[in-house]
């Protein structure tokens, strides 16, 4: 039993090492450029193994953008949930995404950007799983809207579904400036825009910071 844990241990690990290699490459050239050979040459693996470990190309491309996700939750959404419910947990999850994007948690910025252009047109479970990624953010953007929205913060007339759209096109767009110039007065940009579109819909624009 020992003998058989010590190798289900050094699988996960195995795995866990090949996911974080798929992460940094999906998010610059996308998940087509993901192949078991590669992987193999990388990471100095048999390509036998790394096979075993996905079964097809569509399981790693799937692995990839639950690996992905976790990663993302961990770098946005957790930071942000230590935010009192509010205004200001709307504020830092704005930031968190910013940073996250910035800091180039993903060497291509936001992982999801990249690769949903890539597969937007497409059908099969690859796209759907995205679909299901991109559906569950901007869920979750509007369920924070919403709480600041029933906390008394913003206006009661406030339309959540529309501001989080907002929201999230301000970040997305920094994201692919950035990415494209090279440059990161766009992340500046979409701080001043965010804090702008929260005031215009806050009780108290005390509540918001000032960005400049």
């Amino acid at each position: 039993m020992t003998r058989l844990d010590g190798r289900v241990e050094r699988g996960n690990r195995t795995r866990q090492s090949v996911l974080r290699r798929t992460v940094e490459i999906a998010s610059v050239e996308g998940l087509e450029a993901l192949s078991v050979g590669r992987l193999a040459t990388d990471l100095r693996l048999s390509k036998s193994g790394v096979f075993a470990l996905f079964g097809s190309k569509q399981e790693l491309q799937l692995a990839t953008v639950r690996e992905a996700s976790r990663v993302f939750v961990a770098e946005v959404v957790e930071p942000a949930a230590k935010a009192p419910a509010g205004i200001g947990r709307v504020w830092r999850l704005c930031e968190a995404w910013l940073a996250y994007s910035e800091g180039r948690v993903f060497p291509g910025g936001c992982f999801f950007y990249g690769v949903m252009a890539e597969f937007d047109a497409r059908e099969g479970a690859v796209h759907d799983a995205l679909v299901r990624a991109q559906r569950d953010w901007g869920a979750h953007v509007e369920g924070r809207i919403e709480e600041a929205r029933a906390a008394g913060e913003l206006r009661a007339g406030t339309d959540a579904a529309q501001l989080a759209f907002e929201l999230i096109a301000l970040m997305e767009s920094a994201n692919a400036l950035s990415v494209l110039h090279g440059e990161n007065v766009a992340y500046r940009r979409a701080r001043v825009g965010i804090a702008a579109r929260l005031r215009a819909v806050a009780v108290d624009v005390a509540s918001v910071p000032q960005v400049g």
